[in-house]
């Protein structure tokens, strides 16, 4: 019989990143990050069911919101830096999420925002400034071949 054992690979926290196409000073390396890292979120089902009479019609989604949530250090310049943005101009457009794990292909989201920044809390014992960015993921590429 065959090993059933299968090595489980390895995780590097130091790898997940988020890189800002046309605003690079807006890129993310573990170096700016809070023990919580790098989160990716993709909102909605990549196919919605339309009931009929005797079961269901599937009705694939091009695409699924994004949320990116990045746990920065309000104790370095990149928190000030994503702040004086939305404070200027909330929209940055097309970004990159590089996982943690390098087996995994790296997350295109298109047409991204500055969408919020959780509580602050300013009682010296959090150094937590929370971004979340948001967009949409493409998926189901291939409806456009059948058109």
């Amino acid at each position: 019989m065959a090993n059933q054992l299968v090595n489980q690979g390895t995780l590097n926290r130091l790898r997940a990143s988020v890189v800002v196409a046309n605003f690079p000073q807006l890129n993310i390396t573990s170096s700016f990050l809070g023990k919580e890292g790098i989160r990716l979120s993709l909102d909605g089902e990549s196919t919605i069911y339309i009931p009929t009479m005797t079961g269901a019609v599937t009705s694939p989604e091009p695409y699924q919101m994004a949320s990116v949530t990045a746990h920065l250090l309000k104790t370095q310049n990149l928190a000030s830096v994503y702040k004086g943005q939305v404070e200027s101009a909330s929209l940055i457009g097309d970004l990159t999420v590089v996982p943690d794990a390098s087996t995994l292909p790296s997350y295109p989201i298109i047409n991204c925002s500055i969408a919020s920044v959780q509580e602050l809390n300013f009682s010296g014992d959090d150094a937590g400034w929370v971004v979340m960015l948001r967009g949409y993921y493409l998926i189901n590429s291939s409806l456009f071949a059948s058109t």
